[in-house]
């Protein structure tokens, strides 16, 4: 399922119990067979984001999310078990108005091996909704709510194992606009930060089992963007694309479980930022980098007066040299060297390097 927009026992988020039997290292035999089916990717498409609301009175929706448990690589060669929305890391972004109304179905696939359900931090309601939405393999549950508040919200599974789910991948946004809309800009990306803990170093070939011991000492073994390592880089799906003179909105969700996002933009600046998702407040201005802790989002804009590949990533940087946080920007268009010039020598007709860095 593309981006959502216009168009068992009792979970209560915030209570842990055991983990599951994978987690303490012992795979049923059902999922060492689901090791050899691996997904062809898990990391969801930061173009797909639902078309900014255009409208000025409330609307229904009925939208359903499934839950499904798929393998995917990390990195090539690398094999993990996500626990997902739609088979993608984030989920879909759900994006409505304030004052819509929503008829929200979780569907659990009937090949999954546990139960799921969706807390939603943009509703009034017990556990955000996960109580009403649980539902064990080839279940279903509905509820109904009005968004009352606007913001950048996250949604994920809260089931009693929520820290082991939303680690796996069951996190997304659903984004509220205000009833006067946001700001128009050219581009919009959505992306979502969060950690995977498994037995084996990072790059180390073959299946890489969750390991709940890392987890419980919040040491985690890769820090992603959408499930993969360094997913949206030349390398691996493609850098994302923007040109000068535009303005882009970045959407990141944080599930975390643990570890907090410094969200930076390496050669670019947050021109307008809301923190925590705070879009009833006025943005704040020229922010290097973002705090956005686990289970909030943040709404950032840039301005692309330059050519340039903006790297996005986490300012905790050994996240970024050894764990796999990373995702770029290329925005394309005339130089413009009164802003920067990368090689005024060479413009002044000289031949000497300058200072390398």
């Amino acid at each position: 399922m593309g981006a959502l927009g216009i168009g068992g026992a009792t979970s209560v988020a915030g209570c842990t119990t055991g983990l599951e039997a994978e987690a303490v290292g012992q795979p049923s035999t059902t999922l060492q067979q689901a090791q050899k089916k691996a997904a062809d990717r898990v990391a969801a498409d930061p173009t797909d984001v639902p078309e900014p609301i255009d409208r000025n009175e409330p609307k229904h929706h009925d939208i359903t999310l499934e839950a499904k448990e798929v393998t995917a690589e990390i990195e090539e060669g690398v094999t993990f078990n996500f626990m997902t929305f739609d088979g993608r890391v984030p989920g879909p972004m759900i994006r409505l108005r304030e004052g819509d109304t929503v008829s929200f179905t979780m569907e659990n696939a009937p090949e999954n091996k546990r139960q799921h359900n969706v807390d939603m931090h943009a509703i009034y309601g017990t556990g955000g909704g996960s109580v009403a939405t649980t539902a064990g393999p080839g279940k279903a549950n509905s509820e109904r709510f009005k968004a009352m508040y606007p913001g950048a919200y996250i949604y994920h599974c809260a089931v009693p194992n929520m820290d082991q789910h939303i680690s796996t991948g069951m996190f997304g946004m659903v984004l509220v606009e205000p009833k006067e809309g946001l700001p128009p800009v050219d581009r919009e990306f959505y992306l979502g930060q969060h950690e995977a803990y498994t037995n084996k170093p990072v790059g180390k070939q073959g299946h890489h089992s969750f390991d709940a011991e890392a987890m419980l000492n919040e040491e985690p073994t890769y820090v992603l963007f959408n499930g993969e390592k360094y997913p949206y880089t030349p390398d691996r799906y493609g850098t994302m694309k923007a040109e000068t003179g535009e303005t882009v909105r970045v959407f990141l969700v944080t599930g975390g479980p643990n570890v907090s996002s410094n969200f930076h933009p390496i050669g670019n600046v947050w021109t307008r930022a809301w923190r925590d998702g705070a879009l009833a407040g006025q943005p704040e201005k020229y922010v290097q980098t973002m705090k956005v802790p686990p289970g909030s989002c943040m709404v950032g804009e840039m301005d692309l007066p330059v050519p340039s590949r903006i790297k996005l990533v986490d300012h905790a940087l050994t996240r970024v040299t050894r764990r796999g946080l990373l995702a770029e920007i290329d925005v394309t268009g005339p130089e413009r060297p009164e802003i920067f010039d990368p090689s005024p020598n060479k413009a002044k007709g000289r031949d000497e390097e300058g200072p390398q860095y």
